[in-house]
């Protein structure tokens, strides 16, 4: 028999092509370098839909945005700037004042601009005041797309390999993370609060019924920080597991009394566009049944393409999640996927994904906890 490790590489490799196959063929058929043109397209968006702005000095080179000081009259100047730059791929926000301009145009060299990094920090604009937003739009912290358990909205088809009692799998959930409060931290950067919630469910396929077989609820409060490529996410959260009643009548299964409450620490960083890696772990503070080990950790990484397809629409991208909690041994769970991103500048951060699946480790759905499984599947995922 070969090792797990060899059997897990021998998935990892191909899905990895996989995502270099689909970048490398969508770029005979339609490549758009997710050079600047689109970037600005989406902060023109961003300006038009949040403060009714114009923007018809805006540029952009190289990630930095460049605007005239007057394009923000009548506006918090301090709040556009922090929205602009919170966009992915915008490396700072650069604003160029009146007397700047006229030494502009009158003389060759290039002009003095005062700049704004993504905190507000404003140079020597005349407006300080906080950047603090009350149900701001967007997120500091960004989606992990390989984590089979983060809140949002997503339809999947699983198919489970060598399980006893499972075969064909639906699995949905519904979620998502709203902000709350979103100001400037005390040094630099930003900080927002906001709520999570989520439920996580499987559905037997190959049941006359499709009947429920496992549902998680899940609800959490994030405190997320973002300062240019590092972001970081501490939250407390809450989840309860329930068994499917049709499952459990025609299943001899021992239905465990599962709810737990922890805390969560989650640490990332951006490598220029297209590549993000983070880490984290956390702690169960509540746990039922009380002989629960609460440790855990977590790492992964992410690949986006720097370049989109069908006029500026399509992205590929791929994502690996690992995950080794104590009450299964620190045994490796691994969650792989790769696939397609469906994107707009109209749409100001909302995103649908396409994606193939693999697991392979201790089950994430409540009441199969200690099972150990593995399968393959293709889904919908939409973050908004």
């Amino acid at each position: 028999m070969e090792p797990k490790g060899l059997i897990k590489l021998k998935i990892v490799c191909p899905l990895l092509l996989c995502f270099a196959s689909i970048v490398l063929f969508a770029s005979k058929v339609d490549a758009v370098s997710v050079d600047d043109s689109f970037i600005a397209g989406y902060a023109t968006a961003v300006l038009e839909r949040e403060f009714n702005l114009a923007a018809s000095s805006l540029s952009l080179k190289d990630g930095v945005i460049t605007m005239r000081a007057e394009e923000f009259e009548g506006t918090n100047r301090d709040k556009v700037i922090a929205s602009l730059s919170c966009i992915q791929g915008v490396v700072r926000v650069q604003v160029m004042e009146p007397e700047q301009q006229a030494t502009n145009e009158a003389s060759a060299p290039a002009p003095q601009l005062s700049t704004a990094t993504p905190e507000g920090e404003q140079g020597e604009a005349e407006n300080s005041a906080s950047n603090r937003v009350i149900l701001p739009k967007g997120r500091l912290f960004d989606p992990l797309i390989a984590d089979p358990r983060w809140p949002h909205f997503s339809a999947t088809y699983q198919y489970y390999i060598d399980d006893k009692e499972l075969r064909n799998v639906g699995a949905t959930s519904f979620g998502e993370t709203l902000g709350l409060y979103r100001d400037d931290a005390p040094f630099r950067g930003q900080w927002q609060l906001g709520i999570q919630a989520a439920v996580f469910a499987i559905f037997d396929l190959d049941a006359h019924s499709y009947d429920l077989v496992n549902a998680d609820y899940w609800v959490g409060v994030p405190i997320s920080y973002r300062d240019e490529a590092f972001s970081a996410l501490l939250r407390v959260f809450h989840q309860s597991s329930h068994i499917g009643d049709e499952y459990l009548l025609r299943n001899r299964v021992d239905r465990v009394n599962l709810s737990y409450e922890g805390v969560d620490v989650k640490l990332s960083y951006d490598f220029g566009k297209w590549v993000r890696v983070y880490t984290g772990g956390g702690y169960l503070f509540h746990r039922v049944p009380s002989d629960l080990d609460p440790w855990s950790t977590q790492f992964g990484f992410e690949l986006k393409s720097p370049w989109t397809y069908l006029g500026g629409v399509v992205r590929p991208v791929a994502g690996a999640d690992f995950k080794n909690v104590e009450e299964n041994d620190w045994n490796t769970d691994v969650s792989l996927r790769v696939g397609i991103q469906l994107e707009s500048a109209k749409t100001v951060g909302h995103k649908a994904q396409v994606m193939l699946e693999y697991f392979n480790g201790y089950s994430p759905n409540g009441q199969f906890y200690e099972r150990s499984i593995e399968y393959m599947g293709i889904g919908a995922h939409f973050y908004f």
